[in-house]
């Protein structure tokens, strides 16, 4: 009988993120940075079905921020450099909702990269307000403005993320089936100023999309949204009946 409730109570759950994330979204026209925005959920949602190479379920669910960057270009055997652009989108303090998402770019050097040239997924995980206040000066440097350290893999990596690293920025690579943590020591964190503007049709800066909610959420970021959505079920589950 308990469990029978709490299946009940799993099942109004998903069901009222549905039409939160249906609601909540509103059209714009399509243009390359709303495929962008498309690509980043199918990322993040290719990441959650990685079974045990996922990230953490806690850590996510924790995260303050997140950011996702497609097909990032790679180059250099050891020491090399990558360019990408992505989307970060940040959860207000109250509720848990997460901001319409703000296009960055993802620039600069970087160590431990596999040889040659090759798009590679990047996700960043911003773990105390610290990082999450540096995104308001609209560039940021990743190991300077912000800490930062290749985060854990699998489903149980929680209570180990814990007590290895408190705040600061966990980075993660995906490139060719793989799923790692990633050293991004050095890399710089833009605003794309345009690329907003194309999105919302209007001149907006990253602090008044992720901060101000100047920006109505785009139909776009569904798919974000329901990956993001299913973490938070999936630990209330997991809490649910661990009980």
């Amino acid at each position: 009988m308990k469990h029978k409730g709490a299946i009940f109570a799993v099942i109004v759950v998903c069901i009222a993120a549905f039409f939160l994330i249906s609601d909540a979204t509103s059209r714009y026209p399509e243009n390359k940075w709303t495929r962008l925005v498309e690509q980043c959920g199918r990322v993040l949602a290719n990441v959650r079905n990685m079974s045990d190479q996922s990230i953490p379920e806690g850590t996510l669910l924790d995260a303050k921020a997140i950011g996702i960057f497609p097909s990032t270009i790679s180059a250099g055997l050891g020491l090399g450099g990558e360019y990408g652009q992505g989307i970060i989108m940040v959860k207000d303090k109250l509720g848990g909702r997460w901001s319409s998402p703000a296009i960055f770019t993802l620039a600069g050097g970087s160590i431990g990269w596999q040889i040659g040239g090759q798009a590679t997924d990047i996700i960043l995980i911003f773990r105390d307000q610290q990082s999450v206040n540096a995104i308001l000066q609209g560039k940021l440097k990743l190991g300077a403005d912000a800490s930062v350290a290749a985060g854990p893999v699998g489903r149980n990596a929680s209570a180990a993320t814990d007590i290895q690293f408190k705040g600061g920025i966990l980075s993660y690579s995906v490139s060719r089936g793989l799923f790692i943590g990633a050293r991004l020591e050095g890399a710089v964190l833009t605003q794309h100023w345009d690329g907003n503007q194309e999105l919302y049709g209007k001149r907006l800066s990253a602090e008044e999309i992720l901060f101000e909610n100047k920006a109505k959420m785009p139909k776009c970021a569904r798919r974000v949204l329901r990956a993001l959505a299913r973490y938070k079920i999936l630990m209330y589950i997991i809490n649910k009946f661990s009980k």
